[in-house]
């Protein structure tokens, strides 16, 4: 068998399609509750013919873009540079970390290519597509699917080649046409080796386990899961974060404003920045349970004091300790770092965050409760990392060694 070295880890090459799937907000409770159920019949018909199930963590803040970026590399934010979906960098300019000119380790996928092995990027979400198609890997996108193409592997129209022209990114099933171009490539590109596709958590930010649309959502996905087994691939399925809901028992958001509550304790700050931060508002208003806190030195303690005071603050660390903590680029973060609980968001103020447009009551991610992934596998787990693996102590960012390696 021959292997691929890249970011410190060797993979091997598959002789048959492995397909790697994240479910944006994938929550494990959203498995568990459909499996209990009998929802998802192909999911449990794997499992019980030797696939394999175990809880893993999502890196911190966990957010899209660092989670993913994690996934297709195998590090930590700290090695690859992306420890948000928006950042402050050192010059004080604020970015959307969607360019590929901010990640600083190169994907598994861009070490293939350039081995000759054909891989295939394929995202719901637009803001993902430069990133995850880094370094020669050919990508496409669900949201601008239409009129797009992937000429190395003679596909003049995605659209054509799915039977369907795509769904808009806010619709339900935006997610699993994205799994359709998966297989259609595969179909179209049978020596295509490693494929990658990431959803969108549309439909997990606006229903709980068990409500209706999101059983759609996972009884469409389960079908087409099947469609993967059925075409001889190797799967494995995590998430970069799960979700929960941010809102009391009257649906009214529960959040804290630290610019309003620091500037009205006194305290003079530089920015407050979200790094949840990023163009699909109609999610979560830009609300998540993270904040980096950017303010002069001598006036970091006070800020400790006042938000340690407020229910519902869990975790706040310096630049410092955070960058350890999260494994997280020191240049990229702020003064402090704030946690928030399960039921709890953080916002700038008051006024900034517009929340007449989300999808229902508030439900988002972000903090320590939204760490807990499912890391997925249609076969067993063998080697080296079945201990970790049953122990239920490894990243999302492992998923393809285990896929690759101990599968």
């Amino acid at each position: 068998m021959s292997t691929i070295t890249v970011n410190d880890r060797t993979y091997t090459v598959p002789e048959t399609p492995v397909v790697v799937i994240t479910v944006d907000g994938g929550d494990p409770r959203y498995f568990h509750d459909a499996l209990n159920r009998e929802i998802m019949p192909r999911l449990a018909g794997m499992l019980t013919s030797g696939g394999s199930f175990a809880l893993g963590a999502s890196e911190m803040p966990s957010l899209t873009n660092p989670n993913n970026i994690s996934i297709v590399t195998g590090v930590s934010p700290a090695i690859h540079g992306i420890p948000g979906n928006y950042c402050r960098l050192p010059d004080g300019t604020l970015e959307l970390l969607n360019d590929p000119r901010f990640l600083r380790a190169p994907s598994i996928h861009s070490a293939f290519e350039a081995a000759g092995i054909p891989t295939l990027m394929v995202t719901t979400k637009d803001k993902l597509r430069l990133l995850l198609g880094n370094g020669g890997v050919p990508s496409v996108s669900v949201e601008r699917a239409a009129g797009a193409s992937i000429p190395v592997y003679g596909i003049d129209d995605v659209e054509a080649l799915v039977g369907s022209p795509a769904p808009g990114v806010y619709d339900p099933l935006a997610s699993h046409y994205a799994m359709q171009i998966g297989l259609a490539a595969i179909a179209h590109t049978p020596e295509l080796k490693l494929i990658y596709v990431s959803l969108t958590d549309r439909v997990q930010h606006a229903s709980a386990p068990g409500d209706e649309l999101a059983d759609l959502f996972f009884t469409e996905f389960d079908a087409l899961l099947g469609q993967y087994l059925d075409a001889g691939c190797r799967v494995a399925v995590t998430a970069d974060h799960g979700m929960n809901s941010k809102h009391d028992a009257n649906g009214e958001a529960k959040v804290h404003y630290l610019e309003d509550v620091l500037q009205e304790a006194g305290i003079p700050i530089e920015e407050i920045v979200l790094p949840i931060t990023d163009p699909y508002t109609k999610h979560h208003g830009a609300l998540g349970s993270f904040a980096w806190i950017y303010l002069a030195p001598e006036h970091r303690d006070r800020a400790r004091e006042v938000l340690g005071a407020l229910t519902g603050i869990e975790e706040i660390w310096d630049r410092e300790s955070s960058a350890t903590i999260y494994e997280h680029p020191i240049d990229r973060i702020g003064d402090l770092a704030v946690t928030a609980a399960a039921d709890t968001a953080l916002g700038r103020t008051a006024s900034a965050h517009d929340l007449t447009q989300l999808h229902g009551a508030l439900r988002s991610h972000g903090g320590r409760y939204e760490q807990l992934v499912p890391l997925i596998l249609s076969h067993p787990v063998n080697g080296p990392l079945t201990a970790k693996y049953q122990a239920g102590i490894l990243r999302s960012r492992d998923i393809h060694d285990l896929v690759l390696n101990h599968a």
